[in-house]
């Protein structure tokens, strides 16, 4: 099926423009640009735009999902496999979608319901130099460059190596996931999951980070027992600054 991949100059946010737009967009349809002056993560968070350092990505899905909740865990590894192929990297994930390298945050997703289907964001630091997590005050935050590879060095050439991927992930990639959900891709997630055997600090408890169960929550072993948690902060010991 022929998709429509748009890329845009500059845009204020990928997911607001495919929010604004998507009565016309069909599944596996996607934008992306490199410039994003007004981009949001979870919780509202935002951050300044440095045009040419990133890639920021939003495709549409149009398709029924066996677990929609779950979509923010499959794009988490659907971009760590992006980053292996087109930069040779292994990131990590911090449940339930950072993905961190060197420990750092590299990747920040934000995926999204709208009526009549879904819509996935995912915002990848590229070429961004220390000083701009510095005057930022984003002291986790990291860049491929940062990190050493030298594919950043040639940010736009890199960033469309990686939408191709990205639409293969978002395309017929993402069919197994649909018809299962996240148990077609559980055992890789658990694989890459940073939170694992840690002790962590979620809303409302802290304890140790066991596992992450069929339905994508995080299982945390506590002093009252075991806990399944789903949304909100978790802090894990030793990343981000928890220590």
């Amino acid at each position: 099926m022929e998709r429509t991949i748009l890329y845009l100059d500059q845009v204020d946010s990928t997911n607001t423009w495919v929010k604004q737009n998507f009565a016309g967009l069909s599944d596996g349809d996607a934008v992306w640009t490199q410039s994003q002056t007004a981009g949001r993560g979870r919780l509202g968070r935002s951050w300044q735009n440095l045009p040419g350092c990133g890639l920021f990505y939003t495709a549409v899905v149009r398709r029924d999902l066996a677990q929609p909740a779950c979509l923010p865990l499959y794009a988490s590894v659907a971009a760590a496999r992006v980053l292996e192929k087109a930069a040779g990297v292994q990131t990590m994930v911090k449940w339930p979608n950072d993905l961190l390298l060197g420990g750092k945050k590299l990747v920040g997703i934000l995926c999204e319901g709208v009526p009549g289907g879904w819509l996935c964001g995912i915002g990848f630091n590229l070429a961004h130099p220390q000083a701009y997590f510095d005057q930022n005050d984003l002291p986790h935050g990291t860049s491929l460059l940062l990190q050493g590879i030298e594919a950043a060095r040639q940010p736009e050439q890199l960033a469309r190596a990686m939408v191709e991927e990205l639409n293969g992930q978002f395309g017929e990639g993402i069919a197994p996931f649909a018809d299962q959900g996240f148990a077609a891709i559980r055992e890789e997630y658990l694989a890459r999951c940073v939170n694992l055997g840690r002790p962590v600090e979620f809303d409302g408890g802290r304890g140790m980070a066991r596992d992450i169960d069929h339905e994508g929550r995080l299982v945390v072993d506590t002093e009252d027992g075991s806990q399944a948690v789903f949304t909100g902060e978790v802090s894990v010991r030793g990343i981000y600054g928890c220590v």
